[in-house]
């Protein structure tokens, strides 16, 4: 066999493998969405996705107006496997709000979740794209594979300290969250659609159940920009936010990113502005490779031809 045709069959092997692994060649930030990926960081791989923001807010009935900032961190961690990821997510907020002479000032951890996610179907995983050397047309006909999303599940918990002016209840709680995640690449790769179907603080008195679905575009390398809606309903809260933003690229561990937020009610009104970093570590990560011996697409022959150019070039090295 020709040595182009040998590195042809392991390009391909690559590419397979490239679409299996979690880890990318590139940093995966959830940011500046508040969607999460259906994909894990990789495996040992360290990620951190931090951000501040400003907040006003104004209720039509109770008569207050609000300003503040926030300031929120995501640590997220490959554990034991490509497809398992552990997660802190932790929100600080403080606001002056004014209510005719009355003024009063609210601040602690508007969020903390703990808790850990695991990919449970990746629908490119040992899947090969055939080529067709014959037609163009073939080889750019839509893909009907990239309507089948990747699918993950969160569990965690809520942690509630004691006396926390943005919890519906003044005892200190622990409370379940459950998520079921969705991810779509569509298109050339460059348009991503993530969907999220969300209970939160079950089993308590005031459990919310809602929806964040976000599509991101690739502008270009460096740049993407997403939109993106989300909506809870409980008995303590109800509402609907529309986000929009964008992020660029630093290098291929940094990302910085910038967004704004409104929601949909008057009671109360409120507006978000943002901005974000996201780092990752990955140094201590160790490529996921496919053993050619478990390629059934491949011919044996082929397999056979690609382990002895393996062989010589060990024994030139």
């Amino acid at each position: 066999m020709s040595q182009f045709k040998i590195l042809l069959v392991l390009a391909i092997s690559l590419l397979a493998n490239y679409n299996y692994a979690q880890h990318t060649d590139e940093i995966n930030s959830n940011r500046p969405g508040e969607t999460m990926s259906a994909y894990a960081v990789g495996k040992s791989v360290i990620q951190v996705e931090t951000g501040i923001y400003g907040i006003q807010e104004s209720h039509r009935l109770l008569g207050y107006d609000a300003n503040g900032y926030g300031a929120d961190l995501t640590l997220r961690y490959g554990f034991l496997m490509e497809k398992l990821e552990v997660i802190a997510d932790l929100q600080y907020q403080n606001q002056d709000f004014v209510n005719g002479f009355d003024q009063y000032t609210k601040s602690n951890l508007k969020q903390t979740v703990l808790g850990a996610k695991y990919l449970i179907y990746d629908p490119y995983k040992n899947y090969e794209k055939k080529i067709n050397v014959y037609s163009w047309k073939a080889n750019h006909a839509f893909n009907w594979r990239q309507l089948i999303p990747a699918v993950s599940v969160f569990a965690g918990a809520n942690l509630t300290l004691k006396n926390n002016p943005y919890a519906f209840s003044p005892d200190a709680m622990i409370s379940p969250k459950a998520m079921l995640i969705t991810q779509n690449h569509l298109g050339d790769g460059s348009w991503v659609f993530v969907t999220n179907i969300i209970a939160d603080y079950i089993g308590t008195d005031y459990p919310s159940y809602g929806y964040i679905i976000t599509l991101t575009k690739g502008i270009s390398r460096k740049w993407s920009g997403f939109i993106e809606n989300q909506g809870y309903k409980s008995d303590f809260y109800s509402d609907a936010v529309m986000r929009g933003g964008a992020a660029f690229l630093l290098n291929k561990n940094m990302q910085i990113d910038a967004s704004i937020s409104h929601n949909l009610k008057d009671t109360p009104s409120i507006f978000y502005g943002g901005v974000g970093f996201s780092w990752r570590y990955d140094t201590n990560y160790k490529e996921v490779r496919i053993n050619l011996d478990d390629a059934p697409s491949q011919p044996r022959s082929v397999r056979k031809a690609a382990k002895r150019d393996q062989k010589r070039k060990d024994a030139i090295e």
